[in-house]
């Protein structure tokens, strides 16, 4: 399944402000591409996933899923927190989506055992999600996502939460469970080493409003593990990637007040002292 962005732009109007997020993205995910995309805090990254989701509805643009086994795309998300409900048990949470869909229980019940010795919690099924650790509910929201069968996932900042030492060993897990399948992935992340080790392309955004800088293709060989980070291919492409972010992380952070963004325009004059007598 591609997902084909076009001219994407989206407009918010909060209180006096109208604020422009994303300037215009056209991007193309190729089928079964691990697809990522970084940059500054506040370029849109989010929003643009929302969309693709149907979470959000652009102000301009399209979004367009292209595939030949379904006439509809069906996309899973697998948010930065788990989102799990917390009065269902692990094994309650994973066959959402095949539950919805209205497939008879020992059909979920199957997708479910695969998905958890999938990701492997197979033991854990009967745990409430506060007694799981962080690293342990990102797994089961992982195996949720992939029980519904997507076409595509899309995942934001899944791992941020996250201490240092249990996201390397989520990625090297999420790396295997893809190389499974290979799902079309579009990810979201602020980390330049998460993305380059997951990612097969990487998109660059500018700063606000978010447009596309560039597309950096991940010259490291797969299948990629913790070693894969010494490779002098994967320093390359992390510097080639800082090199295009430096700019706009700075010009981010100081453009950060309202006063100094121009992309927030006054939907209404600005009233003076004597305006409020």
């Amino acid at each position: 399944m591609r997902v084909v962005i076009h001219g994407l732009t989206k407009e918010y109007v909060t209180g006096k402000w109208k604020i422009r997020a994303l300037g215009g993205v056209s991007l193309e995910v190729r089928d079964r591409e691990f697809f990522g995309v970084i940059g500054p805090t506040g370029c849109g990254k989010t929003t643009l996933l929302n969309i693709v989701a149907g979470l959000q509805t652009p102000t301009h643009g399209s979004v367009e899923f292209v595939g030949e086994k379904r006439t509809r795309a069906m996309v899973s998300m697998v948010f930065q927190d788990a989102a799990l409900m917390p009065w269902r048990t692990v094994d309650r949470n994973v066959p959402l989506g095949p539950e919805f869909r209205g497939d008879p229980k020992p059909v979920y019940h199957r997708i479910t055992q695969f998905f958890l010795e999938m990701v492997r919690l197979l033991d854990f099924g009967s745990a409430h999600p506060d007694e799981l650790s962080g690293g342990m509910k990102q797994k089961v929201a992982l195996a949720r996502a992939l029980a519904n069968d997507p076409e595509v996932i899309l995942m934001d900042e899944p791992f941020a939460n996250l201490d240092a030492q249990t996201r390397l060993l989520l990625r090297e897990e999420l790396l295997r469970i893809w190389e499974r399948d290979k799902k079309t992935v579009l990810l979201v992340t602020h980390n330049i080493e998460e993305a380059v080790m997951l990612c097969d392309r990487i998109a660059v955004m500018s700063a606000a409003p978010g447009v596309i800088k560039n597309v950096i293709a991940v010259d490291v060989r797969r299948p990629r593990t913790l070693k894969s980070m010494s490779d002098p291919d994967f320093v390359r492409c992390l510097e080639k990637i800082w090199d295009l972010l430096r700019y706009e992380v700075d010009k981010a952070m100081r453009e950060n007040h309202p006063s100094a963004d121009p992309n927030r325009q006054e939907t209404q004059p600005r009233k003076t002292f004597f305006d409020w007598w």
